[in-house]
C-alpha cells in the first residue's frame, strides 16, 4: 500500500513516515499543500493523510480540488483543529475520516487500515492467486499448510504481482510505486527482492513463478 502524507511540521512528517514505513507501507511525504495536490493528482496512491493547516493550499482546498477532478483516493485529515465545525468542514470536503492531534500511533494505523478497506476498489486482507494467499495484516505468504514471512519490500512487490497476475509489471513501476519517483534505487535492488521471493515461493511448494520478460518486466504466472 502506498500513502501520501502532507504535514507542514518536518519533525512530525518524519515521525509519520517512520510509523507507516515500519508497518510495511510505502510513503511519500510533502510539507506544502500545492505539492500534495500535484502528487495526489497522479492517482498513484492508495490513501492520503492530510494536515489542514499548510502553506500553499490547505488540506481542505487540496481535497476539494481532487474531488472536483473525480479523484476518489481515500483521505484522512490529521490536524490540531478538533472543533466540530472543522471536522464537519473536512468531511464535507470529501474526507473519509478525521483524527485530531495528539494521536496514538496504534489508532492512526487502525483508522488508516479502515479507510483503505472502505475505498471504492475494496481490497480484502487476503489477496490470492493460484491457491497462494498474501495476508496484508501479518505480511505472510501461504500455500496450503506452508507459511513464509515477507520483509517489507518483498511484501510490497508480492502485493503488486498478486493484484495483477498474468500482467507484466515494468521494473521502473516497482521502483516508482515502492521507493518513490526521486529514489536513486538501482534496478538490481528489485532483482534481489524478486530472487528472495522466488526462493520463498519455492519453499512453499506453490504452483507459481515470477518470470522475467527481457525488456519488459516481471509477470506472475501459474505453473502448468
Amino acid at each position: 500500500m502506498r500513502l501520501l502524507i502532507a504535514e507542514d511540521d518536518p519533525r512530525l512528517l518524519k515521525t509519520l513516515i517512520h510509523i507507516f514505513e515500519s508497518n510495511k507501507f510505502s510513503v511519500d511525504g510533502v510539507t506544502r499543500g500545492d505539492d500534495a495536490l500535484a502528487y495526489a493528482e497522479t492517482e498513484e496512491y492508495d490513501g492520503l493523510i492530510l494536515d489542514i493547516m499548510m502553506p500553499g493550499y490547505d488540506g481542505i482546498q487540496v481535497l476539494q480540488k481532487l474531488r472536483k477532478k473525480k479523484i476518489t483516493t481515500p483521505a484522512l485529515f490529521l490536524t490540531a483543529r478538533a472543533e466540530v465545525e472543522q471536522r464537519v468542514e473536512g468531511l464535507d470536503a470529501g474526507a473519509d475520516d478525521y483524527l485530531p492531534k495528539p494521536f496514538a500511533s496504534s489508532e492512526l494505523l487502525a483508522r488508516t487500515r479502515a479507510m483503505l478497506r472502505r475505498r471504492d476498489n475494496y481490497c480484502p486482507d487476503l489477496v490470492s492467486f493460484g491457491g497462494v494467499s498474501l495476508n496484508r495484516s501479518t505480511y505472510r505468504l501461504s500455500y496450503k499448510e506452508h507459511i513464509k514471512a515477507l520483509s517489507g519490500k518483498e511484501f510490497q512487490i508480492m502485493e503488486m504481482l498478486l493484484l495483477k497476475p498474468h500482467m507484466i509489471i515494468p521494473t521502473d513501476q516497482f521502483i516508482s510505486h515502492i521507493w518513490g519517483w526521486e529514489s536513486a534505487v538501482d534496478t538490481s535492488v528489485v532483482w534481489v527482492h524478486i530472487s528472495n521471493l522466488r526462493k520463498k515461493i519455492s519453499a512453499l511448494h506453490a504452483p507459481l513463478e515470477i518470470r522475467f520478460i527481457r525488456g519488459a518486466g516481471y509477470v506472475l504466472e501459474e505453473l502448468p
